[in-house]
């Protein structure tokens, strides 16, 4: 009953959900989903240290759970599906898992696309002007030194609507390099959905003024618009999102 490594770390921050939320009832109701039911019902200490609150529970949930994914790799996938289901559903559009509630989004104006997160892919929101022309330039050349793509809205054209292109694509994005230079009210609705989703967001600027006061607080590059700023932006990008 092998599981590899990759899967075994996955199974990481579920067993930590699992411990903070399941009951006896949706281990059974797990158990019956997986075939695994001898597994949990006869586990000497399983459901014992969960009525208990021992502090070797968490250990037998990530013993148990290997053992049912080893039973079968697509009992994975039903761990995953139920876990949702018990948190309410849908499909986390977030950069990072984090502890704590999560929230599901049913948004009225945008259609949440089909396609999943792209960890490759890394979204830029800024003006449309052509003097930020060579700037979009610098953000995809430090992006490719990074081993990323890197794309913007005027890139594709898939919906008749330019914002919910622009939606899609903060929703495919891992990363989002959103450019406050000039106070554009479009990179700031932008930036907020971004933030709202979970992304991970880069600021840049030409003018640390033009950065609004509530996101001030987060460390953004700041840059000329001209040949020596755009390679020093290039180089500071590059860096930083090689470390995300």
């Amino acid at each position: 009953m092998y599981v590899d490594p990759q899967t075994r770390r996955a199974l990481l921050p579920i067993a930590d959900k699992i411990v903070s939320s399941f009951t006896e009832a949706d281990w059974i109701k797990l158990a019956t989903l997986t075939d695994s039911y001898d597994l949990v019902r006869n586990h000497s200490r399983l459901l014992r240290s969960l009525d208990f609150k021992d502090d070797d529970y968490s250990g037998h949930v990530l013993s148990v759970l290997n053992t049912i994914v080893g039973r079968d790799p697509a009992n994975f996938d039903e761990i995953t599906r139920y876990l949702n289901a018990l948190e309410g559903g849908g499909t986390s559009l977030s950069s990072v898992e984090t502890p704590g509630a999560r929230f599901y989004i049913q948004p009225t104006v945008f259609k949440i696309p089909d396609e999943g997160q792209d960890q490759n892919l890394v979204s830029v929101m800024m003006p449309f002007s052509p003097q930020f022309g060579r700037v979009y330039d610098a953000i995809k050349s430090a992006a490719r030194t990074a081993g990323l793509n890197c794309m913007r809205a005027d890139d594709i054209w898939q919906d008749s609507v330019l914002i919910q292109d622009i939606f899609s694509l903060i929703v495919r994005s891992r990363i989002v390099v959103c450019d406050f230079s000039e106070k554009n009210p479009n990179v700031f609705y932008e930036a907020g959905i971004a933030h709202t989703l979970g992304k991970h967001v880069v600021p840049i600027t030409q003018n640390g003024g033009d950065v609004p006061a509530d996101l001030r607080h987060h460390r953004y590059l700041q840059y000329l618009n001209n040949g020596e700023g755009l390679l020093a932006l290039e180089k500071q990008l590059a860096s930083r999102l090689a470390s995300i």
